[in-house]
């Protein structure tokens, strides 16, 4: 996941600087995707069987997700290297997280 601060809209609007294209010719993209800004989000929760939704991110934080990349990765050093070498490490986080695997 991509986080940073929502007022780096200078950075973000940049784009990656080659390195989609370099993870693609990898073939290590499995998808991924931008996020429309934090303030146009609706959150969902049900609490006592009431449903309950908020305008705008749950959390008021400084960080906001703005997007995810799912990468497939031989184990959790690739991954590192991949997450660091995107632009967004340089100026917001990084959330490198493994995907669920179903039940077998």
């Amino acid at each position: 996941m991509i986080c940073g601060d929502a007022s780096a809209t200078e950075y973000a609007d940049a784009g990656c600087g080659g390195w989609t294209e370099e993870m693609e010719a990898r073939g290590v993209v499995a998808g991924g995707a931008g996020l429309r800004p934090p303030h146009e989000a609706t959150t969902v929760r049900v609490r006592d069987d009431e449903l309950l939704l908020t305008d705008g991110p749950f959390a008021e934080t400084k960080e906001q997700i703005g997007g995810f990349v799912l990468i497939d990765c031989a184990d959790l050093d690739e991954a590192i290297e991949i997450a660091s070498k995107h632009p967004a490490a340089g100026y917001g986080t990084i959330e490198i997280r493994p995907v669920l695997e179903p039940p077998v």
